[in-house]
């Protein structure tokens, strides 16, 4: 029988809380961010109802349409967009999004700032590293990281730390250690890193955010969440 939200929510940060211990963190000091992709509002609702109110959206579309009810009834519900942006849909993403996770690249910054100047919010954005230096994956080549987190900066967007995807189907604690040793040289706190499978090693090696879907929501199909 499969668990319920509640327990599946308390199973996680029970684990993070276990995690923080050894590696002298406080548990609060790590922001778990529920992966809502592909997942409607009902079933939603229940980890709402057990007290979960961060949520985090792969697409600005998806978002678009089941959210703005939610956070109707649930004011203090924070949303992040932690899947790739395209610049045309930057301005719905600040208008929309507490917190944006992948940044990495110079056009999206031109967009983001701009849009932000125009609703007139300042989102912080976590700017996504190509940590495995994967072709086929978004984020910033590791070389170009200190220009580009300078530009960042520059262009007056709140900058909220790095993020990563490590490379599928390899040890993730390496790729995570480099993440928080780029983070350190430039003066970030702020690490988006571990999913449902690897969270618990993210956050003994710093996470501040770790992006949690199928541990909170069930295994549906294989999806890596």
């Amino acid at each position: 029988m499969d668990k319920t939200a509640a327990a599946r929510l308390a199973e996680v940060q029970a684990n993070i809380a276990r995690v923080c211990k050894p590696a002298r963190r406080a548990p609060a000091d790590v922001t778990l961010i529920a992966v809502s992709k592909t997942h409607d509002a009902p079933a939603i609702q229940p980890l709402i109802d057990a007290g979960q109110r961060v949520f985090g959206e792969n697409r600005v579309q998806e978002a678009q349409a089941k959210w703005p009810a939610l956070r109707e009834a649930h004011p203090d519900i924070e949303l992040h967009l932690i899947g790739q942006l395209q610049s045309n849909k930057a301005e719905e993403a600040v208008a929309l999004f507490d917190v944006i996770h992948s940044l990495d690249r110079p056009s999206l910054l031109t967009a983001l700032a701009r849009a932000m100047d125009k609703v007139g919010r300042r989102v912080p954005c976590f700017v996504q590293v190509n940590i495995g230096d994967e072709a086929q994956k978004g984020g910033c080549p590791i070389s170009e990281l200190p220009a580009f987190l300078a530009a960042v900066r520059a262009a007056d967007v709140p900058l909220a730390g790095l993020m990563c995807i490590p490379p599928a189907d390899t040890e993730a604690a390496p790729f995570f250690a480099l993440l928080a040793k780029l983070a350190a040289d430039h003066g970030l706190t702020g690490l988006s890193m571990g999913m449902s499978g690897d969270y618990e090693t993210a956050v003994m090696l710093g996470a501040t955010h770790v992006r949690v879907g199928s541990a909170l929501f069930g295994q549906r199909g294989a999806a890596r969440a």
